[in-house]
């Protein structure tokens, strides 16, 4: 059984799911999700052996959700990983994240290799620090229509998102699965000028069997407090980009493992397809080729679950030699 509990980490209080015994798993979430969706996740890997806990990051459900911006940088994120390592009695995890969670997950790698005894990351490939501040980038790239520069703007998306949390949540699940019609062609996510991101979006009549009514119910109360902490992970983009100056060309040593389905618009944003073909030679720790899911769209882990977790136990069972 999943229990739930708050503990104070990094200077703030998380709320936490948790379950079995042995070596620890810290599962990290993305936007717009919380703890809830490792759901999939926690009795395959307890059953396997290991002590699953999955946080609700800071700006998210339970946890809490600081009001300065700058509280949400990715030093702030990492800490909170840190943080919960050392409070859950630990001196070392594998760390396993997903969307906004991935570059978290990956970053804790990044800068504490001690700390970290595995890293995999779903949809999101590991960080290779580019040229140029992202914000920036994509604001030229796309003129300033890319979802990242809508998010950017201070209370434009809390707003539009919190008018009909249910409504936004579902739409959102839809629109990034693989069940969304063109999912897969590679199109960008672009907001139309002078208009909302939601309004382009397709409500479904039918949920996806895969995302349960009860689904939306969970995820729509973790979101009574407003999506504004979760927007300011994206607000932090560039300041990100000058924080991480002194890993630049710096590569994730731990062992590794990236998964992704081939309809997640995600691995298709412009660089992303190149670099995914050459994390063998970039990624000295990665164990295995990037798993690529057949069919599969953003939500990986709650889309795939009995795939995700076959890898996720194969891996992690390979690293703590109990496979």
């Amino acid at each position: 059984m999943v229990a739930h509990r708050m503990i104070d980490v990094n200077g703030i209080r998380l709320h936490i799911a948790e379950e079995g015994e042995g070596p620890l798993v810290v599962l990290l979430h993305g936007f717009p999700e919380s703890w809830h969706s490792w759901h999939h996740q926690f009795g395959p890997l307890a059953a396997a052996g290991f002590r699953v806990v999955a946080p609700d990051q800071r700006g998210y459900g339970r946890s809490d959700h600081p009001e300065d911006v700058d509280a949400y940088s990715i030093l702030n994120l990492v800490g909170d990983v840190v943080g919960l390592i050392q409070a859950l009695g630990e001196r070392q995890a594998y760390v396993v994240g997903h969307d906004w969670g991935a570059p978290v997950a990956w970053h804790t790698a990044l800068f504490r290799p001690d700390m970290v005894l595995g890293v995999a990351g779903l949809s999101v490939p590991p960080p290779f620090r580019g040229s140029h501040p992202p914000l920036r980038a994509m604001d030229e790239m796309f003129g300033g229509r890319f979802y990242w520069n809508y998010f950017e703007q201070p209370g434009v998306a809390d707003a539009e998102f919190a008018r009909d949390t249910r409504t936004a949540l579902r739409k959102f699940f839809y629109m990034a699965s693989g069940d969304a019609p063109g999912a897969g062609s590679g199109k960008q996510p672009l907001v139309r000028s002078g208009h909302g991101w939601l309004e382009d979006m397709p409500d479904p009549e039918v949920l996806p069997a895969w995302f349960t009514e009860n689904d939306l119910d969970t995820l729509t109360e973790s979101f009574s407090g407003g999506f504004t902490g979760a927007l300011n992970w994206y607000r932090n983009l560039d300041r990100n980009w000058e924080l991480t100056a002194p890993w630049h060309g710096a590569v994730v040593t731990p062992p590794s493992l990236y998964i992704y389905g081939d309809r997640d618009v995600v691995p298709a944003f412009p660089g992303a397809p190149e670099l995914i073909a050459r994390l063998p030679e970039l990624m000295p720790g990665l164990r295995r080729p990037p798993v690529k899911l057949a069919g599969c769209g953003h939500w990986t882990q709650q889309e795939r679950p009995e795939e995700v977790n076959a890898a996720l136990v194969d891996f992690l069972g390979e690293l703590a030699g109990t496979a």
